[in-house]
Parts: C-alpha cells; structure tokens; sequence
C-alpha cells in the first residue's frame, strides 16, 4: 500500500475550505475516493468540484463508511456527531482522523480510544498547526536551549462570529461550548508543543458581543508541569482585520513572537530576540533597543503536512502524528477549563 484511499464525512466547512484541496488533493500518498454530505444539493456540488464519481457521493454516513472501498475516513462534522462516527468507522475498520474536539466530553474521548485501539484502526485527531514551520522553528529554539528557562507562552486565536442560525459552535449542546473549544483548544496544543502538559488552569468566559448560548469570550491562564505559565486568548468578537493571532514565548534568555501563525493559513514570521548574556540588574530600567532576528522558515502547507504524516502511519503501521492519546487529553485539559469557568476556582488537570 503507497496512497490512502480517503472518505470525508462532513465534506463542506472546513473540508472543502481547507482539507480537500490543500491536504488530500495535493499529498503525494493520498487520493479523494468518496465524500458525505447532508443534502443532494450540497454533495454533487463538492462531489463535482473534486471530480467525485456520482456512485461515490452520499447522504449517508452509514452508507458511505458501509459501501465505499476507503482506507480511512476524515470526520468534519459538527462536533457532536464525532463520537458516533467515528465508532461507525472502528466498526467497519477504517482509520479515522477526526477534527478537533475529538468528542464532547473526556469519556466519550475515551471510548473513542478504546474502540479504534480494539478495532486496530489509527485515530488522530487534526490539530494540524503543529506542522507550521514557524512553530516547528520555535520547538527547535526551544529544545536547544536558546530562550534559557521558559517562563511564559500566549496564544491567542480570535475571528469575528456574529449570530447565524444554526450554527453548532454557537449553542454549547452541538458544540461542546463556545470560543473556547473551537479555537482555544488549539493554543493549547501548539503551548504544549513547547511547554509540556498542563498542570492546573484557570479560565473566566462571558458573552460581551454575540448574543447567543455559547460564550464569545474566554481567557484561560495554565501553568505546565515545569511550573511555567501559559495564557489563552479565544474571541468570537474581533473584526477580523484587527486579529493577531498571536504566538508568544518568554524564556530567562529572549522571547520570541509571531503573528497570523495560529490558524488556518500556512504563513508567518518569527520575530526572535535572544539575550544570552543578561548580566545584572538594572535599577534604572534603562534597555536599549534589542535588535530582533526575523526568521523566515520553510512554510509547507500545515494540512497536507498532515495528511502525509497520517497516511504514513498507516502504510507503516506507526503511531499517528496527532493520535488519538492526544485529543482525548487536550479534551481532559479543556473539560478542566470550562470547570474552572463554571466554579470560578483553579481546576487541576
């Protein structure tokens, strides 16, 4: 086996957006055999926009994963459907990689990892802005030492959602919750590519902008089992023109900052200060202008980076990139948060 015969439940949204034409169209050892989609209208319009046969559209998922002949099978629908999905597809054998949250909830995450493992079929989940160069640049600077002791990290990943009916991450029972879960769940990955696991967190949500159940703001503090801190932005209610999306680290020997890495687009810059020689205190707080390196790493496309590397593990029979280990605690660690949301106290993970 050298390509990967792929199934995509859920194939508008994100799929179309992202998935199908930059990471399963273009991977070297995948190719697109059959899609699922809710309506007629919607499937034989992405069906034809990737050259899908007719036989090979369905309205169905029991269908698809029952009649096409697929490998594996990228879930991307609203996330309270993810867990029995993906179940279907550890029933019929076939590799999962499923979007973020893997599923509502920390014990349905488990039953999902339960089940694949019993099935002997790989699950991942797509956290892929673990592939970006930048933020692979920065785990290098980090693991090397270049930053001292880390004491401080900050992602921040804002969009603007006003109200629009029907929308899943908009009502916490379809999505799980709100700002938080849809994207704050990715700072927190791409932290603990840095920092290691979180220890303890403490988060306040509220809805200051958006007038709908899920919150449309959260700001969520960590601290990792080094003892260093973390900070999490999540907002549904920024202009998009005014987003940063920010990626921040601190060390005892530099910091190192980037903007418009956290998110969909494979871009960005790093802009990296480092400060090997500190010296003694200044009581007069006198800092000359530190002169900052801008690092321009190699950019390739964050899904199709990830794709590859899932289909790898399945022609070698390797762990996945992104397992399903992996969604099942970054889902225990925002469980965690949205206790803390709840209590108003420090939540340990």
């Amino acid at each position: 086996m050298s390509v990967i015969r792929w199934g995509v439940i859920g194939a508008g949204g994100i799929a179309d957006r992202r998935m199908i034409p930059e990471g399963i169209i273009p991977a070297s050892n995948a190719e697109l055999v059959a899609i699922c989609e809710v309506s007629d209208e919607l499937v034989n319009k992405v069906g034809e926009k990737y050259d899908v046969p007719p036989e090979e559209r369905y309205t169905s998922d029991v269908e698809m994963i029952a009649n096409a002949d697929v490998d594996a099978i990228y879930v991307a629908t609203p996330n309270h459907l993810h867990k029995d999905q993906v179940l279907e597809c550890a029933a019929a054998g076939k590799h999962v990689l499923c979007e973020k949250p893997l599923a509502i909830g920390v014990e349905a995450c488990e039953e999902l990892v339960e089940a694949c493992a019993a099935a002997n079929v790989k699950l991942g989940v797509d956290f892929m802005m673990r592939f970006h160069g930048c933020h692979q640049k920065v785990k290098e600077l980090v693991a090397a030492g270049q930053l001292g002791t880390l004491v401080m990290g900050r992602g921040e990943l804002t969009c603007w959602y006003p109200p629009i009916p029907g929308a899943f991450r908009q009502d916490p029972a379809l999505g799980g919750g709100g700002a938080f879960i849809d994207m704050g769940n990715h700072c927190l990955d791409v932290l603990e590519m840095f920092f290691g696991r979180t220890r303890r967190v403490s988060m306040m949500i509220d809805n200051l902008v958006q007038d709908y159940p899920a919150e449309d703001t959260a700001v969520c503090v960590l601290q990792f089992e080094s003892g260093a801190l973390g900070m999490i932005d999540a907002l549904f209610n920024v202009p998009d023109d005014a987003c940063h999306n920010a990626l921040e680290v601190y060390g005892s020997q530099g910091s190192i900052t980037a903007r418009g890495t956290i998110g969909q687009a494979s871009t960005g810059e790093l802009e990296v200060t480092l400060v090997p020689d500190v010296g003694g205190y200044d009581s007069q707080q006198e800092r000359e202008v530190a002169i900052a390196e801008i690092i321009k790493p190699e950019l390739p496309n964050i899904y199709q980076a990830h794709i590859e590397a899932f289909c790898d593990a399945i022609i070698n029979d390797t762990e996945p990139p992104i397992s399903g280990e992996d969604g099942l605690w970054n889902e225990r660690v925002v469980e965690a948060c949205y206790q803390s949301a709840r209590t108003g106290r420090m939540v340990g993970v």
